[in-house]
């Protein structure tokens, strides 16, 4: 345990003194339970995931099957690990994750080596004063069991309720805007060589967008996420219907294996069917964000459609198709678009059948020249710019068309 005694050490020399470890950790009500270390051991079947804790705390725990995976729900836990803990096998834990999932709530998904079920759940006393070892002890087992154990969890634990209520001024008739930074919290999106993840710089980004569209004053601006918190796929999309959105913008930034020489912004648009093979492929990885923090993708199935819903789709897609155009055509001149800068995919994300919606990728982080841009103020400054006028281009067109409307006999 001499590394764990090394990290907590750390943690109390970053807060100043072991009294500041203690107002950290004393009482959950309004301060925040510290993570100071995590240790695996591996024993014959058995494996324990051990978690040093400023203080005690209520977990849960639910499996779940394809792929395999255990989830630990905490109270929210500020995670002060190691860079890149929790990526190598260790005996049943291929590898792990954690973030925070929720307001005042955490989240640790262990991807699953092979079937295992949860044998023990206790705490131990630390060596420091206040501190305790929370362990999770997992037993290997059959097929068949797993499975037995991961269906009675999940009725047990029943649909997840995650997402942030978006509040909404009934008499404030300005155009709503919701942006949609992608991934976030357990999910950290793609990564960049530099250490970098998609979740840090596209909520950067789109923090700066709305600061920009908030100081024209025309638009109420919606972000579905403003810190480093979960918010799963389907939770996006009614939080853009329950805000009554007129454009919904998510925004990302992929990453290729062994790309280098791939690169550019690209904007999508929602489609059944796919424009190109690259298109669909990432679709289907975005569309998988949900089951990298623990949820079945089950758990917000699409509403179905009637007559008039789809209808109102068909006139949705076309406002999304003429802004997604109107936002390559302003980007065209600042950024450094893709070789097919307008593709469409069946994002999950994208499927409000009431909210013309589109997804931006700013560019990938596994291109260098790329990244340099995304990390790049002049360039990220450029590139707002251009959004914002293809955003006031766009309704200038809409309410201009509403209002033709509106006097026709």
């Amino acid at each position: 345990m001499r590394h764990v005694c090394f990290w907590l050490l750390a943690a109390l020399a970053v807060a100043g003194s072991a009294e500041a470890w203690a107002a950290a950790g004393a009482g959950q009500g309004n301060k925040t339970v510290v993570a100071a270390d995590v240790a695996v051991e591996v024993e014959g079947s058995q494996t324990r995931f051990k978690v040093t804790l400023s203080e005690k705390v209520t977990v849960q725990t639910r499996l779940m099957e394809r792929p395999d995976r255990l989830i630990v729900d905490l109270p929210e836990v500020a995670f002060h690990l190691p860079a890149n803990i929790g990526r190598k096998r260790e005996g049943l834990i291929a590898s792990y994750r954690y973030g925070l999932f929720a307001p005042g709530r955490s989240r640790v998904v262990m991807d699953l080596a092979q079937p295992a079920v949860v044998s023990a759940i206790r705490t131990e006393p630390s060596a420091l004063s206040g501190a305790a070892i929370l362990v999770i002890e997992l037993t290997r087992v059959d097929r068949e069991e797993f499975r037995k154990a991961a269906a009675e969890s999940a009725a047990e634990t029943g649909k997840a309720a995650s997402g942030r209520a978006v509040a909404e001024a009934a008499t404030d008739k300005r155009p709503v805007i919701v942006l949609d930074p992608g991934h976030g919290g357990v999910d950290p999106g793609a990564n960049a060589l530099t250490g970098a993840f998609e979740k840090e710089i596209v909520l950067s980004f789109a923090q700066l967008l709305k600061k920009r569209l908030e100081a024209q004053g025309q638009y109420r601006v919606v972000m579905t996420r403003d810190q480093d918190a979960f918010i799963s796929l389907g939770d996006r999309v009614r939080a853009a219907r329950a805000a009554h959105a007129d454009l919904f913008i998510s925004i990302h930034a992929d990453s290729i294996s062994g790309g280098q020489e791939v690169r550019g912004l690209t904007v999508y648009t929602g489609s059944e069917r796919a424009s190109d093979a690259d298109s669909a492929q990432l679709a289907d990885r975005e569309n998988k964000a949900d089951a990298v923090a623990g949820i079945d993708s089950a758990d917000g199935p699409d509403e179905v459609m009637d007559i008039l819903q789809d209808l109102t789709l068909r006139e949705t897609r076309s406002f999304s198709h003429r802004f997604a155009t109107r936002l390559v055509g302003e980007l065209d001149s600042v950024a450094r678009l893709n070789k097919n800068p307008r593709r469409e995919a069946g994002f999950r994300v994208l499927r409000a059948y009431d909210v013309p919606s589109v997804l931006v990728e700013l560019g990938y982080l596994s291109s260098k020249q790329d990244l340099d841009l995304l990390m790049s103020d002049e360039w990220r400054g450029k590139a707002i710019t251009a959004m914002s006028v293809a955003i006031d281009r766009f309704f200038a067109t809409r309410l201009v068309r509403q209002g033709a409307a509106a006097v026709l006999p």
